[in-house]
Parts: structure tokens; C-alpha cells; sequence
């Protein structure tokens, strides 16, 4: 491992895991364990990887208990999913976001790596498959938790996900080769300070790759929405992806590079049989140019850097 190791922080997860789950209270929790200890046993099981859907195939016969088991645990917001025949077409097509990744990815064979609000582990499935070393997600959701112990429980990735956020992970642990934060920096009221942090997680020389919401513009450009943006009511901040390089810059990060930027189609993010509340086609204008309150539609872009 070329970062420094965990094991002076095993404790302090262990400490912080088990206050998060006392702590916290989100849902129906029982009735989310209730549907994982459904989950029939499947035999034979074989993990098909570097698939569009995170596969596995059997010689069992359950897909009516799978499926039900599964439908426990809507809304399933990240996928698809495979298991034998159930197909779990989740809201969003996160393997079109990974195509677009892909390519530009650092090295993560025999790697350390941490996935910053991991949601229920579809990109962590797809790290899996390049062997690393160890690799950890932190995600408060418990539903999202539940549903990555579901899908964990036939794949066997040997991938963790601790129901934690990030700002509860011990200050300065400077252990990661890689941290991946996808999707959050806009949720973050002060996104320097979470720069910082992921920086602070990164070990010397480690890449942090960063995947958030922009606006077309300069350096000078931030959108900073007065009310909701897509009807998500907690977004701050929408740089440039020139501003946001200044920011990483500013905090001390280098070789700064933007591998992809890319407007969210409604065929990538939209409602499903196991999504069935509104998504994107609803946040957006008839013509689909701008979102419903008017501001840019949401235009995504992808930083990979170093410390």
C-alpha cells in the first residue's frame, strides 16, 4: 500500500459506525433488515464482470423472492443491477456516467480507495473489479446501506460501505491512493472546506477524482441558486469547471485535469418501475433547455487530480 495504513484509525470507524447507527433514524429500518434477510440463497453463484448492470447468474430459481425482496427496498436511485433474471432498472444509468469515466481512470489494482457518499455501491462494484487493495465507501443513507449489503451478499466484492458521512471520517487520516467524490460537492454549503477534506483522506500524491455539477463560463463564473435547482432544495454552489479548478488549485491540489463534461440526459437520469417518484423529465422545461425554475439544465463535470 503505498498511502499509510488504516489500522491506527480500525477504532475510531468502529467507534463512529456503531453512534451513526444508534443515531441516526431514517425510515422503516426494520422493514429494510425485514426484506434483506428475505433475500433468498442463490447457488452457483458467478459475478459477470465489466457489465453495463453489476451481474450475477445462478442455478437457482427465485426470481419471484428476489424480486420481492428487491421491490422492499425501493427506491433504488443508482444501478442497473442484474441478479439471475431480476433486472433492477434503477433511476439513474450510472454505467453511462462509468463509460465516460472509464478511460481517464488512475491506476486502482492493489490500490487503496475511498468512495465518498458511495450511495448504494454501483460505482464501488465497478472499482471492485480492478482488485484493489482495499476499498471503502462512507454513505449516511441506511436504505442505500441495506440495499449494498443486498447486492454485496451475491457479488462477495469484499467492498465496505459504513453508514458514515464524510465529515465524521478522523481528521488528517492521509491514507487513500484514491478518494472518489461523486455528486456531492454541491450539496456542501462551504465546498472549500469539503476540498480540504478530501484532500486531508488523500495520501501524498494520492488522485482525488471529482465528479459535480457546473455551469458554462469563466473563471469568474457561479451559479448560486436563490431557491431549488432541479427542485433540489440543498445545492449550493455551481462553479465553471474553470473556477472549480481554481479552487482546487487554491487549496493545493495539481495536474488538475477535466476529463468530461457532460449535460444529464433524461435517457440517463428518469423514473422507473423501482424509482417511481418524479425525476429528471419532471425538473425540466417542455424543450428540455432549461430546468424548471429556469436556471442552465444540469451539466456535469469530471476533475481527476493530485495531491
Amino acid at each position: 500500500m503505498s498511502g499509510s495504513s488504516l489500522e491506527p484509525h480500525k477504532e475510531a470507524l468502529k467507534l463512529l459506525t456503531h453512534s451513526a447507527i444508534d443515531h441516526i433514524n431514517q425510515g422503516d429500518l426494520a422493514r429494510w433488515l425485514a426484506a434483506y434477510d428475505s433475500l433468498p440463497e442463490l447457488t452457483d453463484v458467478q459475478w459477470l464482470k465489466h457489465q453495463q448492470a453489476i451481474s450475477v447468474k445462478s442455478t437457482s430459481q427465485v426470481s419471484a423472492q428476489l424480486t420481492e425482496a428487491l421491490k422492499a427496498l425501493q427506491p433504488w436511485r443508482k444501478g442497473p443491477f442484474l441478479l439471475d433474471d431480476v433486472y433492477v432498472d434503477a433511476e439513474w444509468r450510472s454505467d453511462y456516467k462509468w463509460q465516460r469515466l472509464q478511460e481517464h481512470l488512475p491506476e486502482l489494482q492493489n490500490r487503496t480507495i475511498l468512495d465518498v457518499g458511495c450511495g448504494n455501491g454501483y460505482y464501488m462494484f465497478r472499482m471492485a473489479e480492478e482488485q484493489p487493495r482495499l476499498l471503502l465507501g462512507v454513505e449516511p443513507g441506511l436504505l442505500q446501506n441495506v440495499q449494498f449489503w443486498a447486492i454485496e451478499k451475491y457479488v462477495q466484492s469484499g467492498a465496505v460501505v459504513l453508514p458514515l458521512r464524510v465529515q465524521e471520517l478522523p481528521v488528517n487520516m492521509c491514507c487513500f491512493d484514491v478518494v472518489f467524490s461523486m455528486g456531492i460537492l454541491y450539496h456542501r454549503k462551504s465546498p472549500m472546506a469539503h476540498l480540504e477534506q478530501l484532500k486531508n483522506l488523500l495520501s501524498s500524491g494520492g488522485t482525488l477524482v471529482l465528479e459535480t455539477l457546473v455551469v458554462d463560463g469563466d473563471e469568474n463564473t457561479c451559479l448560486v441558486p436563490v431557491g431549488r435547482y432541479a427542485q433540489m432544495r440543498n445545492v449550493w454552489f455551481l462553479p465553471s469547471p474553470d473556477m472549480l479548478c481554481i479552487w482546487l488549485q487554491k487549496i493545493g491540489f495539481k495536474n488538475m485535469q477535466v476529463v468530461d463534461v457532460s449535460v444529464t440526459t433524461t435517457a440517463e437520469q428518469r423514473g422507473t418501475e423501482w424509482m417511481q417518484f418524479h425525476s429528471l423529465p419532471q425538473f425540466l422545461s417542455a424543450d428540455e433547455q432549461l430546468t424548471t425554475e429556469g436556471h442552465p439544465p444540469p451539466k456535469r463535470v469530471i476533475i481527476t487530480c493530485q495531491k
